[in-house]
């Protein structure tokens, strides 16, 4: 099941893969930016050749129930544009019913309540209609931003990973925490 989830400013939904420059034109104005939190991008990340055969294949994984990618749109803006993403990944079921959650927001929009207002639709998600029962998110122990948002929604410290991603050419520590869906009830995705 694709979301498409709508808060006061913002829907959230997968690119189409005919707005794959969407996409691109995100990328390439936060290219400075992102690089200090995400992993090294693989050849062609920045064409969008690569987006439209990516955004296929996160629809792949979508129906196989591995991930939730979604990104985000400004509602009512005069001009589409992507400006931020959140992903769901790892989502493992069975006695664990966990994902890992990942999230950026253009630079120039940082401090103005876009990624709160996000996560806590994309949280809401989560916990409702794909009935998960916890949330990892880990950031860099410098990120203070990213630190002091994840607290504001729940998210308690669980531990301290060394060398945990190669980010912006080394290997980075990371912190982290996780987020427990207390309404968690027994349903047909927990066997």
């Amino acid at each position: 099941m694709r979301p498409r989830l709508e808060t006061k400013r913002l829907v959230l939904r997968l690119a189409e893969p005919l707005e794959a420059h969407l996409v691109v034109d995100y990328l390439d104005r936060n290219r400075a930016h992102l690089a200090r939190w995400e992993p090294d991008p693989p050849p062609g990340f920045y064409t969008e050749a690569y987006w439209r055969e990516r955004i296929h294949q996160l629809r792949r994984e979508e129906d196989e129930g591995r991930l939730v990618r979604v990104h985000m749109f400004e509602r009512g803006a005069r001009d589409a544009r992507v400006v931020g993403t959140i992903g769901l990944s790892n989502i493992v079921r069975g006695a664990f019913h966990n994902a890992h959650l990942g999230f950026g927001l253009d630079g120039a929009l940082e401090g103005h309540g876009y990624m709160r207002e996000a996560l806590e639709a994309m949280i809401e998600y989560a916990f409702g209609p794909l009935e998960l029962h916890r949330l990892e998110a880990n950031h860099q122990p410098h990120n203070l931003r990213s630190a002091g948002l994840l607290r504001r929604l729940g998210f308690v410290p669980t531990g301290y990973a060394r060398d945990y991603l190669h980010i912006d050419g080394t290997w980075r520590d990371h912190v982290q925490t996780a987020l427990i869906n207390d309404r968690w009830r027994k349903s047909s995705r927990s066997s």
